[in-house]
């Protein structure tokens, strides 16, 4: 399995911009599906994006045009890049990846196999 390390979380105003950084180790790391979840307190994890080992992103409806996913497969590292954030967007973030299967649809934290320790993100009113 594949160690993962977020970082880039903070505390930051509506309307601003973050970026969330996820640094790998392990091998075959352009193989993997990599994932952003979050969970705020009291609810349950839930998925904000995905992007498959051939580049192809999905986003959840909540993100979708405010948040990016990008990886770069020479230095083994994942980002999400967050504009217009919203106090709804505060949560831990916490980088997943697996390695990629066609089987799976990679939405559900369940598909993914490896998990960082996350990274706090508040975005104030």
């Amino acid at each position: 399995q594949v160690q993962l390390w977020e970082s880039g979380g903070g505390l930051v105003q509506a309307g601003g911009s973050l970026r969330l950084s996820c640094a790998a180790s392990g091998r075959a790391f352009s193989s993997y599906a990599l994932g952003w979840f979050r969970q705020a307190p009291g609810k349950e994890r839930e998925f904000v994006a995905h992007i498959r080992y051939r580049g192809s992103t999905y986003y959840s409806d909540s993100v979708q045009g405010r948040f990016n996913i990008s990886r770069d497969n020479d230095n083994d590292m994942v980002y999400l890049q967050m504009n217009s954030l919203k106090p709804e967007d505060t949560a831990v973030y916490y980088c997943a990846a697996s390695w990629d299967s066609s089987y799976r649809n990679y939405y559900l934290a369940a598909d993914f196999s490896s998990w960082g320790q996350g990274t706090q993100v508040t975005v104030s009113a």
